[in-house]
């Protein structure tokens, strides 16, 4: 696996952090509900499995997509009108995209990404 690296995200608002398919969604309201949906989807693969099933060729899909991190850590905090959210893992970007659009939909942002 590669290094660990630490992700800093923000999601503008939580209630509105949700993916195309609803039975692969997030449905929370809290950050630390957030953070811990995401942090069981990056370290075992049962949200990637589900996802995968949905798939008009589930043989098809590439497999490294269905990596996981049983160390990832995922942390998550309200800072004014935003989510702060910091994921700490040696997934490789693809796979935390993924991940965070399945859950989240397209409304989270990156802002950078650092060693851990």
């Amino acid at each position: 696996m590669a290094a660990v690296q630490r992700f800093f995200l923000s999601i503008g608002d939580l209630s509105q952090a949700r993916g195309e398919n609803a039975e692969l969604s997030f449905h929370g309201v809290s950050p630390e509900s957030f953070a811990n949906t995401l942090q069981a989807a990056l370290r075992e693969p049962s949200l990637w499995k589900r996802w995968k099933a949905l798939q008009p060729d589930p043989d098809a899909v590439d497999p490294l997509l269905g990596a996981s991190d049983a160390n990832a850590r995922v942390t998550a905090e309200q800072s004014d009108l935003h989510t702060e959210v910091e994921v700490v893992t040696a997934l490789p970007h693809a796979v935390v995209k993924h991940r965070l659009n399945l859950l989240a939909g397209r409304v989270w942002k990156l802002h950078d990404v650092q060693p851990a």
